[in-house]
C-alpha cells in the first residue's frame, strides 16, 4: 500500500520510564485481582469464603458447579477476549496509522462472526471444533477487504477506513439475518446465533479454553515481535522502508495476527465492541508509544476491563444476566464519538 495521505499518524511522546514500570506493574497485579472479584460475584449470591472453599476443592456441590463449573471458565473468556481485542486494536492503529482503527468499527469481528454462522448453517454439530478456525478465515478476510478499500486512490483516510468497514459490517449483518430466515438448521441453534450477535461471554469447558489461551498467546508474541516494525510506521510506508522495514511482509504478518486475535474473541465471546478502540487510546500516553509495551500493556488492561465488565453485567440487573456487549458499546460509544469529532479537527 502506498503513502497514507492524510491519514493521522499516531505519535505519543515516550513516557518516562517511572511511568512505564509503574503502569505495567499496576496492571500486572490488576488482572488477578479483577479475576478475583469477578469470581466471588455473580447472578447466584455467595458468601466469599464459600467461593474459595469451592476453588480449592471443598464446598458445597452446588458451590463446586457454580463457582468451577460457570464462574470461573467465564472470567478467564473474558480475560482472553479483554486482551485479545486490546492487543488486536492496538496492531491496526499502528499499521493504519488511524486512532478509529478497531476490530469492531472496522468489520474485522463482524466478518468473524460471519464465519462463525456459515460454519453453523452448512456444518452441522460435527463442526462446531473449528468454530474457531471459521472466525479466523472471516476475520483474516473481512481485515484484508478493509485495507484494500482504505488504500483505493493512493491514500488512507478515517473516511475510507470507517466506509469499509461500515460496509463490511451491514453485508455480514445481511448475510446473517438471510441465513437465519432461510436455514431451518440455524432455527434450531438460535440461542448459539444469538450469542454471537449480541456479545456475550459463554461458558467454555477447560479444553476449548486451553486452546484459546494458547492462540491468545501466539498472537500477542507475534504482536510483541512485530512492535518495533510497527513503530517505523508513524511517518509512512515510504519511511519504514527506508529504514529497512519490509512494509509488504510486515503488513501480511499484522493483518494474521490481527485475524487470529479478533477471530479468537469472536468464537468465545461475539461481537464485543470498542475494547480494542478504548484500552490502546488510554494506556498509550502511559507508557508511549512503542508497541512493544504497548501491546503488552494493552492485553493486561483490555483483559482487566473485559473481566469487570462481564461482572457488571452479571450482576447488574440480577438474577437476568445482560450480554456483555451491551455494556462496551455504551462505553465505547461516546468515546469513539469523542475520538470521531477530534480526529476529524485534526485532520483539518
Amino acid at each position: 500500500m502506498r503513502a497514507a495521505g492524510r491519514a493521522i499518524a499516531i505519535r505519543s511522546p515516550s513516557a518516562p520510564i517511572g511511568i512505564r514500570a509503574a503502569t505495567l506493574v499496576t496492571l500486572a497485579v490488576a488482572l488477578p485481582l479483577c479475576v478475583a472479584y469477578a469470581t466471588l460475584v455473580g447472578a447466584v449470591a455467595i458468601e466469599p469464603h464459600r467461593v474459595l472453599a469451592a476453588l480449592f476443592g471443598g464446598g458445597q456441590g452446588t458451590d463446586a458447579i457454580i463457582v468451577r463449573e460457570l464462574r470461573l471458565p467465564r472470567v478467564i473468556a473474558a480475560a482472553l477476549v479483554g486482551g485479545s481485542l486490546a492487543v488486536a486494536g492496538t496492531l491496526l492503529q499502528g499499521l493504519l496509522r488511524n486512532p478509529l482503527a478497531d476490530p469492531f468499527v472496522t468489520g474485522t469481528s463482524a466478518g468473524g462472526s460471519l464465519g462463525l454462522v456459515l460454519l453453523l448453517a452448512f456444518g452441522g454439530a460435527a463442526a462446531t471444533p473449528f468454530l474457531p478456525v471459521a472466525a479466523f478465515a472471516g476475520a483474516l478476510l473481512a481485515t484484508t477487504l478493509v485495507w484494500r478499500l482504505a488504500g483505493l486512490g493512493g491514500r488512507t483516510t478515517v473516511l475510507t477506513v470507517l466506509l469499509a468497514g461500515v460496509v463490511l459490517s451491514s453485508f455480514a449483518g445481511g448475510v446473517v439475518t438471510f441465513l437465519m430466515v432461510a436455514s431451518d438448521r440455524l432455527a434450531l441453534r438460535l440461542r448459539s446465533i444469538l450469542d454471537v450477535l449480541i456479545g456475550g461471554v459463554s461458558i467454555r469447558s477447560a479444553g476449548e479454553l486451553t486452546i484459546a489461551a494458547a492462540i491468545v498467546a501466539l498472537g500477542v508474541l507475534a504482536a510483541i515481535a512485530l512492535g518495533p516494525r510497527l513503530d517505523a510506521y508513524a511517518f509512512g510506508e515510504e519511511t519504514a522502508a527506508t529504514l529497512g522495514v519490509d512494509t509488504e511482509r510486515t503488513t501480511v504478518a499484522v493483518l494474521a495476527a490481527v485475524a487470529l486475535l479478533a477471530g479468537t474473541a469472536v468464537a468465545l465471546a461475539g461481537l464485543v465492541g470498542f475494547v480494542g478502540l478504548v484500552v490502546p487510546h488510554a494506556l498509550r500516553p502511559l507508557v508511549g508509544a512503542p508497541h512493544r509495551l504497548l501491546a503488552l500493556a494493552c492485553f493486561l488492561g483490555g483483559a482487566s476491563c473485559l473481566v469487570l465488565a462481564d461482572a457488571g453485567a452479571r450482576v447488574v440487573l440480577a438474577p437476568t444476566e445482560l450480554p456483555v456487549g451491551v455494556i462496551t458499546g455504551l462505553v465505547g460509544g461516546p468515546f469513539f464519538l469523542a475520538l470521531l469529532v477530534r480526529t476529524r479537527r485534526m485532520a483539518v
